[in-house]
This record gives structure tokens, C-alpha cells and sequence, in this order.
């Protein structure tokens, strides 16, 4: 039965976006392709670089060391011959000069024999007068061969076949390195770089992590540990980095090659206090911020609304003064001037005590006080559930803190979401206190705040 006309022109238009989707996806495997054999080009370019430019600093380190062995040895040479000859020489001196002494007495006598014993018997007798002072019996004594040094050089050729092993088994080529970079996630001020090992067979004792600006020519160590992730800091918005990892096997004491350089950056600005108000003293980064003595008060706001749903934000207490029921730490929606509190409207906060406050109100649930070393760990998500409200009848979980740094923010894997009505949520605090973790559900109907919480 042959297909209605309206039904082939679909088909046919199926089968055209099919043929499309089917070219655009051989034209990616395609693209795949390259990217590969660019990778083994480059990769193989850059090994025979590297291998030839080790092996010419090797020969010529090689020669330099057996320049400077070759004269070591001629100055021991130099010193033994100088210091043999030289009583050799005086000894010749002494010889040289009894020569000249006979030679001259020989002369003088002849003469004085020639003469006779007449007009000349002074002579003779000025002669015989002369040598018997000289000691004509007395001979230097020269040391026999046996008795001086006789130079010679001990080269044990056996050196050439230790060098020789160890040259033949010096280096390998790997066509793959033991250890990949496994993902790069963003964070305020910083990116998350994860690895681990693609190799089974290799037992890694160390990890090295470098990094570098895709503009530097130069990699910078970053970390070297046993860990398989690390959190690089500083890390400049929307600026692209290139991140790689090696591995050093257990009982090794050399780096294996380094994995393929992957590339991230991260869109989000650091967080960082507002600088300039008079009651805080903040570190040079902004991310540490202490009370000082002034008499000023009033909240301590962020310098930018950098929080928001899908992070995970941690404050530590680095240590704790004359607490103040006024005192606490937290995240509200908008930066109000005018409050010496965080416990208002639009706000979750938790004092030193360890209550919490949520726009205004105070929970039921009491959490632990303030300690030096104490974290307090905000996660806000968005949610879609209409209307609710603030009752303290709300659900409530327990979380493990995590690891972290004065300020600072850590992913739980989520992609960062935003919404019409709460886009961010500004990050403010009074004296930093808690030690607990609190999960905050933020809806999109309304800027209210939905607590899950438990005493850590």
C-alpha cells in the first residue's frame, strides 16, 4: 500500500534530520579523531624533544665529570712528582757542587806537582794545607729506584660496563601515564581537580598536581600528597587554567609521566568581605575577617552577593572573644544598613549561643555554642513547592561538616541553578561562631527560608 503523500513528505523530513543528527555526529567523532592524532603527534614531538635535550645535558654533565676527575688525578700526579724531585734536586746540587770542588783541587795540584819541590814548595805546600780540609771520603748518598716513586695510573675498566648498564636501562617511553585528571569543578575564587589512577598495576605512594594560566609557558607545583583531590585557590574569574597530575610509584623515587593537561576556569568571583568598616580587621585576601577594639557595630556584609543555591558555604572560627547575644553568622537575601544584628527579616542566622534565627524568630532547636575551631556549614537549595510557611514544625536532618577554609564554599556535585526571584543570597556576620551544619531549602514563591538542621 503506498504511503499518503503528506505521510512521505514526513518521513522524508525525519529521514533528513536523521541524516543531519547522524552527519553532526560522525563530524564530532571526526573532530574526536584529530584531537587524538594531534595528541600522539604532539605528544611523540614533544618526547623526542625532551629525550634528546636530556641526553645532550647527560653527555655533556658526563664529559664535564670526567674533565674534572682527569684533572684531579694530573694534579695528584703534579703534586707526587713535585714533592719527590725536589730532594732529588738538592741532592744533585750537593753532587754538583763536590764536582766543581774536586775538579778545581784536581788543577790546583797538578800545578803544584808540576813545580816541584824547589821554588815551588810553596805552592805545593799551600796545596796539601787545602785538602786536607776538604773531605774527599765523604760521598752523598743517592736513593736506590726501588726507593723513589714510580708513577702510574690504576683505571679499572669494569666502570665502562657498570656506566654501560646503566645507560642502556636508563629511561623508558610510556604511551600512557598511570594517573588522568578525573574532573575540574569551580568554586569562588577557586577550582576543585580531581584525579585517579587509570593504571592498575601502579601503586601510587605520592600525587604532584601543577597548574599555570593557558597564557604562561611555565608549570607551577601546586600539591604533593597522597590525596587524589585538592582545592587550587586563588584562581583568577573566568580565566582559563591547565591542570595536570603525575603519580611517583611506592619505593620510587622518580615522577611518572604526566597525564594528558586539562583545562578549567571558574565564573565565580571569591568571596570576600566588605573592607573599610571600622569595627572588622580583615586579611590581605578579605577572607579573614577579626573584631577589633573600636566601639563600632553593625554587620559585616560580603563585598558582593557571591552566594548562591547549589553551593555548600563553610565559616570556620578561627577564635572567640566576650561573646554578645547580638553575635551571630548566616546568609540573608538582601544587605540591610541600619542593624546591629543579623536576627531580622530575610535573614537565617545562628548566634553564639547557638540559637537559631530565622527572619527574626527564634527555632526551638538549641545547637552547640561557640568554640575556637567550630565550623558552621550553610547549603541552600531552590525548590519549586508553591506556598509554605516559617512554622518551626520543619523538617530536620542530620549533615556531617566538611573540611574548609575561613570562607569559602564547597560543591555537592548539583549544577549552580538560578532563579527569577532569588538570583543570590548575600553572605553577612556578625562575630563568627556555631559548629554545625544547616540545610536550607529557599523557595521561589516567596524569600523565605526552609530549616533542616541537627546538633553536630
Amino acid at each position: 500500500m503506498e504511503l499518503e503523500p503528506e505521510l512521505m513528505l514526513q518521513e522524508a523530513r525525519e529521514n533528513v534530520e536523521a541524516a543531519q543528527s547522524y552527519r553532526r555526529e560522525l563530524g564530532q567523532r571526526l573532530q574526536g579523531l584529530r584531537e587524538a592524532r594531534r595528541q600522539i603527534k604532539e605528544s611523540a614531538s614533544q618526547t623526542r624533544d625532551v629525550l634528546k635535550q636530556h641526553f645532550n645535558d647527560l653527555k655533556g654533565t658526563l664529559g664535564k665529570l670526567l674533565d674534572e676527575r682527569l684533572v684531579t688525578l694530573l694534579q695528584e700526579v703534579d703534586t707526587i712528582e713535585q714533592e719527590t724531585i725536589k730532594p732529588l734536586d738538592d741532592c744533585q746540587k750537593l753532587i754538583e757542587h763536590g764536582v766543581n770542588t774536586a775538579e778545581d783541587l784536581v788543577q790546583e795540584g797538578e800545578i803544584a806537582i808540576l813545580g816541584g819541590i824547589g821554588e815551588q814548595n810553596e805552592k805545593l805546600w799551600n796545596f796539601t794545607k787545602k785538602a786536607s780540609h776538604i773531605q774527599l771520603d765523604s760521598l752523598p748518598e743517592v736513593p736506590l729506584l726501588v726507593d723513589v716513586p714510580c708513577l702510574s695510573a690504576q683505571l679499572d675498566d669494569s666502570v665502562l660496563n657498570i656506566v654501560k648498564d646503566h645507560i642502556f636501562k636508563h629511561g623508558t617511553v610510556a604511551s600512557r601515564p598511570p594517573v588522568q585528571i578525573e574532573e575540574l569543578i569551580e568554586k569562588p575564587g577557586g577550582i576543585i581537580v580531581r584525579w585517579c589512577k587509570v593504571d592498575d598495576d601502579f601503586t601510587a605512594q605520592d600525587y604532584r598536581l601543577q597548574f599555570r594560566k593557558c597564557t604562561s609557558n611555565h608549570f607551577e607545583d601546586v600539591y604533593v600528597g597522597s590525596e587524589t583531590e585538592f582545592i587550587v585557590l586563588h584562581i583568577d574569574p573566568n580565566v582559563d587554567y591547565q591542570f595536570r597530575v603525575c603519580a611517583r610509584g611506592d619505593g620510587r623515587q622518580e615522577w611518572s609521566p604526566w597525564s594528558v593537561p586539562q583545562m578549567g576556569h571558574s565564573t565565580l568571583v571569591p568571596h570576600e568581605w566588605t573592607a573599610g568598616f571600622e569595627g572588622y580587621s580583615l586579611s590581605s585576601r578579605r577572607n579573614i575577617a577579626l573584631r577589633n577594639d573600636s566601639e563600632s557595630s553593625g554587620v559585616l556584609y560580603s563585598s558582593a552577593p557571591t552566594y548562591f543555591c547549589g553551593q555548600t558555604l563553610t565559616f570556620r572560627v578561627e577564635t572567640v572573644g566576650q561573646p554578645d547575644r547580638r553575635d551571630s553568622i548566616g546568609v540573608c537575601a538582601e544587605k540591610q544598613n541600619g542593624y546591629d544584628s543579623l536576627q531580622r527579616d530575610q535573614a537565617v542566622c545562628i548566634s553564639t549561643n547557638g540559637a537559631v534565627f530565622v527572619n527574626g524568630k527564634e527555632m526551638t532547636n538549641q545547637l552547640p555554642a561557640v568554640t575556637s575551631g567550630s565550623t558552621v556549614t550553610f547549603d541552600i537549595e531552590a525548590v519549586t513547592l508553591g506556598s509554605t510557611n516559617n512554622n518551626e514544625g520543619g523538617n530536620f536532618k542530620l549533615r556531617d561538616p566538611r573540611p574548609c577554609k575561613t570562607l569559602g564554599s564547597n560543591s555537592r556535585n548539583r549544577p549552580a541553578r538560578r532563579w527569577s526571584s532569588v538570583t543570590y543570597i548575600q553572605l553577612c556576620a556578625l562575630r563568627m561562631s556555631g559548629e554545625y551544619a544547616l540545610h536550607i531549602q529557599v523557595f521561589v514563591s516567596s524569600i523565605e527560608f526552609y530549616l533542616m538542621f541537627s546538633n553536630l
